[in-house]
């Protein structure tokens, strides 16, 4: 399990992810808003609100930005609230880490490509990295597992986020243009990367066992173009098969835990 710690300059500014904060030093403040940083805003975090706009007209522009986001991130099924950290009066270090054993990176945004990430892979950003929702459009997403939307990086600065297990760094350009993954290894691709979901075969016997005894279900992410891919070498659901097993979850027959090994 890894964890990322960020040493911050005085008046520097990081925001994460409810529930991603580990520590930090007395000199750090910390605030937890609805919104965040968001293309078109000033970097400070208020929801869009466009510099040098005040009175009634600004106030409401900013409160439909957060609603904005907020019903956005309830449709991701994120938390709601993100948290800031600013130091104060010299340097200061935050922690942060993921939610899952597994590796971390930092991507560094120069305003030329934007980053797409899967659900939850986000950890914490500089205040100067724009977080917007992308979506895919339900069928894509839907058959794909992972939902209808994608988190959305821009503008300039570092972007720490986490995944399950080891990542591996791949560009389709250099497998032919195109690469298939399993929908749950993705974790973050570049601006640029065309991605899709493809049924693996037909509603026919192969493709039942595919779906049934290999594991891997009826579709596959489809991953097109040039540009830089991460995946993770574990998906939530092997994990979570995994523990079941360790637990004996798998154990039980068809007698309701006659042939458990923990059956009294």
């Amino acid at each position: 399990m890894q964890m990322a710690v960020v040493n911050l300059h005085p008046g520097q500014t990081v925001y994460c992810e409810a529930g991603k904060f580990l520590f930090k030093t007395t000199n750090v403040t910390m605030e937890t808003r609805l919104s965040s940083p968001s293309a078109g805003g000033n970097g400070n975090g208020n929801g869009g609100q466009q510099s040098g706009s005040g009175g009634m007209g600004g106030m409401l522009r900013q409160a439909m930005g957060t609603a904005m986001q907020v019903g956005q991130r309830m449709l991701a099924g994120e938390s709601l609230a993100f948290q800031y950290f600013t130091a104060q009066g010299g340097e200061g270090t935050v922690g942060f880490a993921g939610v899952l054993p597994g590796e971390m990176r930092a991507l560094e945004l120069d305003g030329a490509r934007a980053w797409f990430a899967e659900k939850d892979a986000f950890v914490a950003a500089e205040s100067t990295v724009q977080f917007g929702i992308a979506f895919q459009g339900g069928r894509t997403g839907m058959s794909g597992g992972e939902g209808f939307v994608l988190e959305k990086f821009t503008g300039h600065g570092t972007v720490i986020i986490a995944g399950a297990g080891n990542f591996i760094d791949l560009n389709p350009a250099d497998f032919g243009g195109r690469i298939e993954v399993d929908t749950g290894c993705v974790v973050a691709f570049e601006e640029g990367i065309q991605y899709g979901v493809q049924r693996v075969g037909g509603l026919n016997r192969q493709g039942i066992m595919n779906a049934v005894f290999g594991g891997e279900g009826l579709s596959l992410a489809t991953l097109e173009g040039n540009g830089r891919v991460i995946l993770q070498s574990l998906t939530i659901e092997s994990l979570a098969n995994a523990l079941k097993k360790a637990q004996g979850g798998d154990k039980q027959g068809p007698t309701g835990g006659l042939f458990s090994t923990n059956a009294g």
